[in-house]
Parts: structure tokens; C-alpha cells; sequence
């Protein structure tokens, strides 16, 4: 790995020179283990620690196959699918991996006692498979998420409706919090030349997900003008939602939870904002039965904020807990957006509001290739920025995953793989210069 590393951060090395490299037999991975699956069994999923289940083990490089790359991971980021995967919830992300390991013979290397997790990453390439034309080794690269086949005819108007679509580092295995990762060639964007290794690391799975939901045609199709409620609206979905509205011309109704978190709302430029848990909504009566006249209540603090109008957008991924108030405040006609479900999977509306007022409900699931492109080109043009709060080694993704399952974080927390420190891998000194404060916003909290 040293090799590898001093290759990464010589000024002078060629695509020959990282194509020279030896591939290391092994890498130092986190992982959980398939034998471990029940080891939170009887346990309220608040207290399932992911510092229990979490391991930094040396695992075997994986086969490279056509089409594919490996990767020398400089950074990656915890997101929540990292700690479903940790507390096995909904279920064991093994299920995954054996459904996989079925499609193929070169699939079934995915299929292992152990799982490489990580959905995010910054690097360099260094091998591709047959049949990769567009990546050479010594290329500085940030990775999509999105695993796909497209040998059925279904995905290809939108690859996410693949039959075979996968999110890689959850639904398949050697993911990106680790030394080295392996993905599809297909997965591979350029590297914003002006951040760091772990700031260019941490957009990818919330920033997409965040511009399907929000901006594509295959989500909300925001437009100028549009006001849109933002759940969480600082936390590492919410807060690229936020800059997307604010970058569109859209009007963010931004709820948080703490002064702390309207603070950053307003470093990125949003007006309104709803603190939820100051104004003490409670949208449950109690375990089964929801409150109405908290909606209402809720709804004239929105209409309070905008001049009177209701919301045209709801950007929806809490679930449980807000979905029948995010259905009740949606303007006639409009769109609640959702994706995830972090409060509960089991969603309840009254469906007067939604059918009588012929509202839309849309669900958004990550990014197609396309959408992923786009997104990550308006970070490299600095119009969206990280939200970047906290950095960790990898040898503490465990503490970073309970930090985040535990809600103890701002925006994104990072973690290094092969850097060695923070600030490494910036080649555009003057385009950094011109946005250093607003890529700095959420460290500085």
C-alpha cells in the first residue's frame, strides 16, 4: 500500500507508472460478519451499537472482472445505509449478497462470510477490467453508488429501473470504506479538482439521491419559484436539498431540530425555517394514533413563512413520523418526494388530503448515471458544496456509523482510508479559494 500511496502523491506519476504498480494481495476493509447477524436480536434498533459490529479486517482483493475497476480509496463517508447494514435492519445486507452471488459465475465473488461495506468514495484508479475504455489507472475519481447489469430492456430510459439494480457497498460487496474497492467502470465520475479527498467523498450518495428526488424529471421536477418543505433539512440528505432549491431559485422551508442546525440553514442562505422540537410539534397522539390539529398547526406556520402559500414540494425521508403532516401541508396539486424512511417504513395518511386535492406522492430511489453526472458536475463547478462536519480513520468508522444512527452529526462525517491526513488531493488552489467558506460551513458550526 505504500507503493500505491507515494504513486498517489508524487506530482509526477504517470498512467504507466500506477499500471506498473503490484496489486497488494490483501486490504484492510470494514466489515460486518455473517455470523453475527442476530447479535442485536431482542434489542430496540436505538440501542443497537454499530461499534459492536463494526470490523477493520484484512481481507482478499477481489477478482477484477470485465468492465470493472479497482480502486485505491484515499477517502469515504458513513451514510445511513452503512448503519442499517451495522444493526442489520431492516434485515442482514447477507440476503443481499447471496441473491447476487446467484446472477453469475463472476458474482459470486460478492457472496462471502464477510461484507465490505460503503457507499461513497474518493480515489484512484488502478486496473480496469476488459471492455473499460473511458478510465486509465493514475485517474483521480469519486464513485457513484448505482450497481446495474442492463441486460433487461427495462432500464435502459432509466437505469434505476434495472431488475437488477443494486447500490453498491449495501446490496453488493466491496464497498468504499476501505483500502481498496471494487466497481463497475460505470460508476466512475471525475474528482472535483478543488476539494479534498474526504470533502470529495462525502456528496455522492446524498447529493445524487438528493437531485433525482428533488430536481430530475424522474423526482419532483422542482422549477423556479417552488416552495419546498425540507425535512432535516441540515443532515447529510436535507442539506444538499437545501443548496439544490437554493441554487434553482426555489423558496426552502427548512425544518430542523436545534438552533445549532437553523444556524447552518442560514449559512447556506435559506430564510424560512421551522425549528420543530422549539415549537414543539407532535404529529403522534400516541404509538398508533396521529394528530390532526398538529398538521393544521404546522401548516399555518408554513403559510406564515411564505406569504401565505402552501408548499409546492415536500422533500419526504423521515416516513413514519412526518409523512401524514407532509401529505396534509402539500399544496393542491403538489408533489410529496420521498425516499428512505429513517422514522419507520410503515407510512399513514389521511387519504382525503392526498386523493380530493389530487396531490402526488413519488418515490425516489438514488440516481441514475446520468443524474449522478449531473450532480457531481455542479460540485466540481462549486455551485453545490460538501457538507462536510467531522473526519474519522478508518479505524473509528464505528464510532462514525453510531454517531450517525445516533443523529450526534452535522451534514456528512468522512473517513480516511489510504490518506494519511486530512487537506490532501486539492488541485485547483484558486476555484478553492474562491469557495473555501462555504465548503468549510458545516466544520465551522
Amino acid at each position: 500500500m505504500k507503493e500505491i500511496l507515494d504513486a498517489i502523491q508524487s506530482q509526477d506519476s504517470t498512467a504507466a507508472d500506477f499500471a506498473a504498480l503490484s496489486i497488494p494481495e490483501s486490504y484492510r476493509a470494514v466489515t460486518v460478519h455473517k455470523d453475527e447477524t442476530e447479535m442485536f436480536a431482542g434489542l430496540d434498533t436505538r440501542d443497537k451499537d454499530p461499534r459492536k459490529s463494526l470490523h477493520l479486517d484484512e481481507v482478499p482483493v477481489p477478482e477484477l472482472g470485465p468492465g470493472e475497476a479497482l480502486v485505491a480509496v484515499m477517502a469515504s463517508s458513513v451514510n445511513y445505509n452503512s448503519v442499517w447494514t451495522s444493526i442489520f435492519e431492516p434485515m442482514s445486507t447477507f440476503g443481499f449478497l447471496e441473491r447476487y452471488g446467484r446472477l453469475s459465475e463472476l458474482t459470486r465473488r460478492h457472496d462471502l462470510p464477510y461484507h465490505v461495506i460503503g457507499s461513497d468514495l474518493a480515489g484512484v484508479v488502478l486496473r480496469t477490467g476488459p471492455g473499460v475504455n473511458a478510465w486509465k489507472p493514475g485517474d483521480e475519481v469519486v464513485a457513484h453508488c448505482l450497481s446495474v447489469e442492463l441486460e433487461s430492456s427495462d432500464g435502459h430510459n432509466d437505469t434505476m429501473l434495472d431488475p437488477e439494480q443494486r447500490i453498491w457497498g449495501f446490496e453488493t460487496n466491496f464497498g468504499g470504506l476501505a483500502e481498496v474497492a471494487l466497481v463497475k467502470s460505470n460508476q466512475l465520475m471525475p474528482k472535483p479538482d478543488h476539494l479534498s479527498w474526504e470533502e470529495a467523498a462525502a456528496p455522492g450518495l446524498v447529493n445524487s439521491t438528493a437531485y433525482r428526488q428533488l430536481v430530475s424529471r424522474n423526482g419532483a421536477g422542482m422549477k423556479q419559484g417552488d416552495n419546498v418543505l425540507i425535512w432535516g433539512a441540515s443532515g447529510g440528505l436535507g442539506s444538499y436539498a437545501t443548496q439544490f432549491a437554493l441554487a434553482g431559485g426555489a423558496n426552502p422551508i427548512c425544518v430542523v431540530s436545534s438552533d445549532q442546525k437553523a444556524e447552518l440553514c442560514r449559512k447556506m442562505g435559506a430564510e424560512a425555517i421551522i425549528d420543530r422540537n422549539a415549537e414543539g410539534y407532535k404529529f403522534w397522539k400516541d404509538e398508533h394514533n396521529q394528530d390532526p390539529r398538529e398538521w393544521k398547526r404546522f401548516g399555518k406556520r408554513i403559510r406564515e413563512l411564505t406569504g401565505g402559500e402552501d408548499v409546492d414540494i415536500v422533500f419526504e425521508h423521515p416516513g413514519r413520523e412526518t409523512f401524514g403532516a407532509s401529505v396534509y401541508v402539500t399544496r393542491k396539486g403538489g408533489t410529496i418526494v420521498t425516499c428512505a424512511s429513517t422514522s419507520g417504513y410503515t407510512h399513514e395518511y389521511d387519504n382525503r388530503y392526498l386523493w380530493m386535492s389530487l396531490k402526488k406522492i413519488v418515490g425516489s430511489h438514488f440516481a441514475n448515471y446520468r443524474e449522478a453526472w449531473e450532480a457531481n458536475r455542479l460540485v466540481a463547478k462549486g455551485k453545490i458544496h460538501p457538507t462536510l462536519s467531522k473526519v474519522y480513520s478508518l479505524e473509528d468508522t464505528g464510532q462514525a456509523a453510531y454517531d450517525v444512527h445516533r443523529n450526534l452529526h452535522q451534514g456528512k462525517v468522512g473517513v480516511l482510508a489510504l490518506a494519511p491526513r486530512e487537506g490532501l488531493g486539492v488541485r485547483d488552489e484558486e476555484l478553492r479559494e474562491q469557495h473555501i467558506d462555504a465548503i468549510n460551513r458545516f466544520r465551522n458550526v
